[in-house]
């Protein structure tokens, strides 16, 4: 099971930490993907990492937000920098196992933690 927390208000150009916490298995086994859904839009994929340490970001997060696994904590964990209010969403952690090139689909991925609400302001 996975549980996401670190959400919360936030002024635009501030920062917030996600946490991505795994209960039942180790993260190391799965690459841990985040997702976000803003309101009326459909869920989009933010960053993953994976089982063998790669990295992947969408575009419009690449050089703000630095994804990161904490082995001993058993969390993968989402620094999010220089937040705009375009990050406003509900962001969602989710484990998969499938092939790298695949990571960004969230079909793909197998167990999902519950939201955690991310608001922005100008």
């Amino acid at each position: 099971q996975l549980q996401a927390s670190g959400g919360g208000l936030v002024q635009a150009g501030g920062s917030l930490t996600l946490s991505c916490a795994a209960s039942g298995g180790s993260v190391r086994r799965y690459t841990i993907g985040w997702f976000r859904q803003a309101q009326g839009k459909e869920r989009e994929f933010v960053a993953a990492f994976g089982w063998s340490g790669n990295t992947k970001y969408t575009d419009p997060v690449k050089g703000r937000f630095t994804i990161s696994r904490d082995n001993a904590k058993n969390t993968v964990n989402l620094q999010m920098n220089s937040l705009k209010p375009e990050d406003t969403a509900v962001y969602y952690c989710a484990a998969t196992t499938v092939v790298w090139g695949r990571v960004t689909e969230e079909n793909y991925y197998i167990s999902w933690g519950q939201g955690t609400l991310v608001t922005v302001s100008s």
